[in-house]
């Protein structure tokens, strides 16, 4: 690891982490926030060996990550340049949580909607797999940020992916996008909601729940969940 010294230039910022160029071909992924980045590696390698895309993990200590450099960008940024892509990149997103809740969750993996009436808890679930943690590889579709990766109902993770969607703050949108936000939002809301093959409304007030301990959520965003929660959202 490089100890707190960046490596390289900045690439990618998110609300929890910054990512580095560490060479041609590695990034460094560094939390500005307390993480078990040796969990999310370990998620990941196993993701890896089950043939589900995600960036190859090269190492994992403290709140460093160091991973495969993906060569694209992710589909919530293709959206804010290109809004006609709406239905595919939704249709994509539903293929991509398909896909993950083929994979049988291991037993080591945390349970956060255990004592939930009706959960299962038999597959691995995301619980952030919207559009801005899908990077448009050269390779194909790659899954990226799995600090929340648990073993969960797959209407669980649908419904988070639904809600984030619907409610979460996008930064600097694009001038001639503005104007055509809401509807782009509604309009992947719906094509994801019917491409994805699990049904996610009966879970919507439980993630709701989660989603409001997130310590990533703003405080326009928990008022909404608030007002879910207490059935006026």
């Amino acid at each position: 690891m490089t100890g707190n010294r960046p490596p390289g230039r900045l690439i990618g910022s998110g609300r929890a982490a910054d990512v580095y160029e560490l060479g041609s071909e590695r990034v460094l992924r560094r939390y500005r926030i307390k993480a078990d980045v040796e969990h999310e590696a370990r998620l990941m390698r196993y993701l890896w060996s089950a043939g589900f895309p995600v960036p190859e993990v090269y190492d994992a200590d403290g709140t460093d990550m160091v991973l495969a450099r993906l060569r694209g960008i992710d589909m919530l940024s293709d959206l804010t340049r290109r809004p006609w892509r709406a239905r595919r990149h939704a249709s994509t997103l539903a293929r991509m949580h398909d896909q993950l809740h083929q994979i049988a969750a291991p037993s080591w993996l945390p349970r956060p909607l255990a004592d939930h009436a009706g959960s299962t808890g038999d597959r691995v679930v995301h619980l952030d797999l919207h559009l801005g943690n899908v990077v448009l590889a050269e390779t194909g579709p790659v899954v990226i940020d799995w600090s929340n990766g648990a073993a969960g109902p797959p209407g669980a993770d649908v419904a988070m992916a639904a809600l984030i969607m619907r409610i979460s703050e996008v930064d600097e949108l694009p001038l001639p996008v503005r104007p055509i936000a809401g509807r782009v939002r509604r309009s992947v809301v719906r094509q994801f909601e019917r491409s994805v093959s699990h049904d996610g409304e009966p879970w919507l007030v439980e993630v709701a729940k989660l989603r409001l301990v997130d310590r990533n959520v703003r405080p326009a965003e928990a008022d909404v969940l608030r007002r879910m929660i207490d059935g006026r959202g």
